[in-house]
């Protein structure tokens, strides 16, 4: 399996996975000798365990494990070595916003995706850019986050729909089309068969005629 394709979500760069057989045994290895932490004092125990520095760490270790539960990490092989590629969890600025709005028109371009009507390539790439608006968000807010995943998600399945609906109306176009010529096929050889009768029954016609006045 080769390397996914490039994305507008936007991920970390690609690690090298290492080998069972790379990693050390635990064996052998020397025992830590925990020592045992100075009672604190009665009064700390009223206090806070976290500082809201470390609050705020949990937060941030919330959001990334729901981006990746929203987007899991991409894995290949490549050169008889796995790679793992997980999606940033950078917050992105401004630049970054315009960057994705170029990228998008770019490869709008690039792909020759159609401006109108269903088309595989410019829904890929437009959902690939809701998908990197989504990453940004549950940077800031997982609520609102997953409120715009529900809303990909329903756009989503309007699209499929739509797609499946066209897809019908294809084939019963084409149904329609081929009971046409099948129609038209059959009046030809029908309007044939006519003129094949009329003429043998004037050619029988003629000779009747004929051997009636050879008879006068």
């Amino acid at each position: 399996m080769s390397a996914p394709a490039e994305s507008l979500l936007r991920y970390d760069p690609p690690v090298l996975v290492p080998k069972s057989a790379d990693k050390k045994s635990a064996k052998g290895r020397p025992t830590k000798v925990v020592k045992s932490k100075p009672q604190q004092p009665a009064d700390s125990l009223l206090r806070p365990r976290k500082s809201i520095t470390a609050t705020l760490e949990d937060i941030k270790q919330k959001n990334e494990d729901i981006l990746n539960l929203m987007f899991p990490p991409r894995k290949w092989e490549e050169t008889n070595k796995e790679w793992i590629q997980r999606v940033c969890h950078e917050p992105s600025t401004r630049v970054d916003v315009v960057n994705l709005e170029e990228e998008l028109d770019k490869k709008l371009l690039q792909t020759r995706a159609m401006e109108t009507g269903i088309c595989p390539l410019r829904r890929q790439l437009y959902t690939e850019c809701f998908d990197e608006l989504i990453r940004q968000v549950v940077l800031i807010c997982v609520e609102r986050g997953l409120l715009l995943l529900r809303i990909s998600d329903l756009e989503n399945l309007v699209e499929e729909l739509m797609e499946q609906l066209q897809q019908q109306k294809k084939k019963y176009a084409d149904v329609k089309k081929m009971a046409g010529e099948k129609q038209k096929a059959q009046e030809k050889k029908h309007t044939e068969e006519i003129q094949t009768l009329r003429k043998n029954n004037q050619q029988l016609k003629v000779q009747l005629e004929g051997l009636l006045m050879a008879k006068k």
